[in-house]
């Protein structure tokens, strides 16, 4: 298989908008924990397992029990999801430019199953998504290479030969680990450079030939 075998898609401040509706969800629940969330908080809660940011929350509020911060955390978020969650602006026309291609593609989120399944059934209803992987069908979610490597194996194709959109430092950190190339779509956090990342200011500025420029060389090549 050579070229672009398959694009795997982050969700959350992606595809769709719903970045700002996780920071409010987390706003909601530091309040209740004591804490006032701010700026120096947003590397430990944007782009993050829910896993990951209820230890925080419970780290920096000196209070409140991890798992059960986690259990409503992700229930107030899947609340404020099943209201909606609009598209980003260019990822219609990008889903329809790589379907006329017939390049498959994926989701691949750090977001529990319950929430990307709201998603992808409610917003996302009519994307032919080739899979969808979650944060509970790996051992290990974003930033750790698994999921990249867990989609792209499941696809039939190696992490080099796809790429993926992400627009958060642990999602970029997560794909670029994998071994795919990585095209970066920044939304409420800056992205650290390095030298296989390409940035587009949005979807609407990408292409297919756009992301068949962010494939990256195999190892030992």
């Amino acid at each position: 298989m050579t070229g672009l075998a398959a694009v795997l898609f982050d969700m959350d401040g992606t595809l769709v908008d719903t970045e700002v509706l996780w920071w409010q969800t987390t706003v909601e629940i530091a309040a209740d924990l004591g804490h006032v969330l701010t700026d120096a908080d947003a590397p430990e809660v944007v782009g993050r397992a829910v896993e990951d940011t209820a230890a925080h929350l419970v780290r920096v509020a000196g209070a409140g029990d991890v798992r059960e911060v986690a259990r409503v955390l992700t229930e107030n978020f899947f609340g404020r999801v099943e209201e909606g969650a609009p598209m980003r602006p260019g990822a219609q026309l990008l889903l329809t430019a790589l379907e006329a291609e017939g390049i498959p593609f994926a989701l691949v989120s750090a977001s529990p199953r319950v929430v990307v399944d709201s998603v992808v059934g409610g917003s996302l209803a009519h994307v032919p998504f080739a899979l969808t992987l979650s944060a509970d069908d790996t051992s290990l979610t974003k930033p750790h290479p698994d999921p990249y490597r867990a989609a792209a194996a499941r696809l039939g194709a190696e992490p080099w030969q796809c790429v993926a959109v992400e627009d958060s430092p642990d999602g970029a950190a997560s794909a670029e680990a994998a071994g795919c190339g990585v095209l970066v779509v920044p939304s409420l956090l800056e992205v650290p450079a390095s030298p296989v990342r390409v940035f587009a200011p949005s979807l609407t500025e990408v292409t297919p030939a756009t992301l068949r420029a962010c494939l990256v060389a195999p190892l030992g090549v």
